[in-house]
């Protein structure tokens, strides 16, 4: 009896069907000859019938999909075309992407995404502001403003700059649940309840200036208020009446988004 060979590669396997299917021998005679020689466990009937399937039909490859012998679908022209595709929509799926390249996997799109173009998908910060080019520009001719005031008169000028900020207050502060407990025996029939509050209409927004010596103007506004031009006119008016109450003899000179008090 010929000696059994342990371990065989499967591309091993393969190649041995592939020349006794060439030699005319059928697919059963080809399992019972590799069973003789491989042992029972390493390849069914049933395998043996599909490679042969296979072959017959003109594949000639003995290794796995993916393997050494399959050529790589990540060609230079598709990794190309998928990153402008991903360029042009940075929101982009797979799902999108196999529409797009439908002959390609999604494991084929995912691996040229993430390991040959390095993309990652990364979530959108929250900011407190979205400015436009106008606001940055007013923005630097302010700074630039100040900078020029600061380099000829120095610390003086720091000391005359008025500030303020917009907030929204809570005026019915919840209770928190630490708050809500009550001592009980455990044999207690009810446990204490609360009713959830909605406090969407319980809040009022803010208005604070202040300088180095302390606040200017607090005001609230009123619900229901639109805030428009002539609002934040009426505002800052008002606190140039509060400048020249509390800090007399100086005279409000105001910019945009500061407020400079001069001497």
């Amino acid at each position: 009896m010929a000696a059994t060979i342990s371990s065989p590669a499967k591309c091993e396997l393969r190649s041995v069907i592939r020349f006794l299917q060439a030699e005319g021998n059928s697919a059963a005679e080809i399992h019972r000859r590799m069973c003789q020689v491989y042992g029972e466990g390493y390849m069914s009937d049933g395998v043996v019938r599909e490679w042969c399937r296979k072959f017959k039909v003109g594949r000639n490859d003995v290794h796995d999909e993916g393997g050494q012998g399959r050529k790589s679908v990540a060609t230079d022209d598709l990794v190309y075309r998928v990153d402008e595709a991903v360029e042009k929509n940075r929101r982009s799926t797979l799902t999108s992407l196999s529409m797009e390249f439908p002959q390609v996997s999604r494991s084929s799109l995912y691996s040229i995404v993430t390991d040959e173009l390095g993309y990652k998908k990364i979530c959108a910060r929250w900011v407190p502001k979205m400015f436009t080019d106008n606001h940055k520009n007013q923005r630097m001719a302010a700074a630039l403003t100040s900078l020029d005031r600061y380099s000829t008169e120095g610390e003086g000028f720091l000391k005359s700059i008025v500030t303020g900020d917009e907030t929204w207050i809570l005026y019915d502060t919840p209770e928190t649940k630490d708050q809500s407990k009550q001592w009980m025996h455990t044999s207690s029939p009810n446990e204490p309840e609360k009713f959830k509050q909605t406090f969407n209409n319980r809040k009022v927004m803010a208005t604070v200036f202040w300088d180095r010596k302390g606040v200017l103007l607090v005001e609230f506004m009123e619900p229901g208020t639109t805030i428009k031009a002539a609002v934040h006119c009426d505002t800052l008016r008002r606190l140039r009446r509060a400048i020249q109450n509390k800090r007399r003899g100086l005279f409000c000179f105001m910019t945009m988004p500061v407020l400079i008090v001069l001497d």
